[in-house]
């Protein structure tokens, strides 16, 4: 007769090691990364995906008004982001220190103006690639957005002395254009309008 078996304690269950976080930015920099081959990267505090400027293109940051304007003198695969209530035109890479002087040159340098000039050492937020989902509001966005497997730096505006190719918009054009129309919304804005009425 067989007797009772001892009681054999019951091994504790696998508990799997926690998964890490899905990274809601995955795709976001696989597109950079993988179908532009543009260098995206993560920078604290703020969690979305940041464009480093100086080694692809500099970037024209200027009221939306100002860039609407400036848009006739881009080429038409010219890529074009919008954050808030301001644009941001990419121009070719090494322009950013050439700006001031050619602001001065056009006779522009000495007005305070609402644009700024971002290259080498800065970061842009990455807009959501096209048909990647809705924006989320304040986010930027693409007006137009860079195309795959094209080359992008031949689209955007330059200066012949740095280096431009025969079909690149004019930086000078652009930069003339995009000051005449900050300098007038600095007018329209900051001076009193006359009264209407008797």
């Amino acid at each position: 007769m067989v007797g009772p078996r001892p009681a054999v304690a019951a091994e504790p269950a696998a508990i799997p090691p926690p998964r890490r976080p899905l990274d809601p930015h995955t795709r976001l920099r696989g597109w950079y990364g993988g179908v532009l081959g543009w260098a995206a990267l993560l920078t604290p505090p703020g969690p979305a995906p940041r464009l480093r400027l100086g080694v692809r293109f500099d970037v024209l940051d200027v009221p939306a008004e100002a860039g609407r304007a400036a848009l006739r003198h881009l080429a038409p695969g010219s890529p074009v982001a919008s954050l808030g209530g301001r644009m941001r035109l990419l121009v070719a890479a090494g322009s950013a220190p050439e700006v001031p002087g050619v602001l001065d040159w056009l006779e522009w340098g000495a007005l305070p103006l609402d644009l700024a000039v971002l290259g080498a050492g800065a970061h842009m937020e990455a807009p959501l690639p096209p048909g990647q989902g809705l924006a989320v509001q304040g986010a930027a966005v693409w007006l137009r957005p860079p195309e795959p497997g094209g080359e992008v730096e031949a689209s955007l505006p330059t200066l012949s002395a740095l280096g431009g190719r025969g079909g690149a918009p004019d930086l000078v054009r652009v930069l003339d254009t995009v000051a005449t129309h900050c300098h007038r919304l600095r007018l329209r804005d900051g001076c009193p309008r006359p009264a209407v009425g008797p």
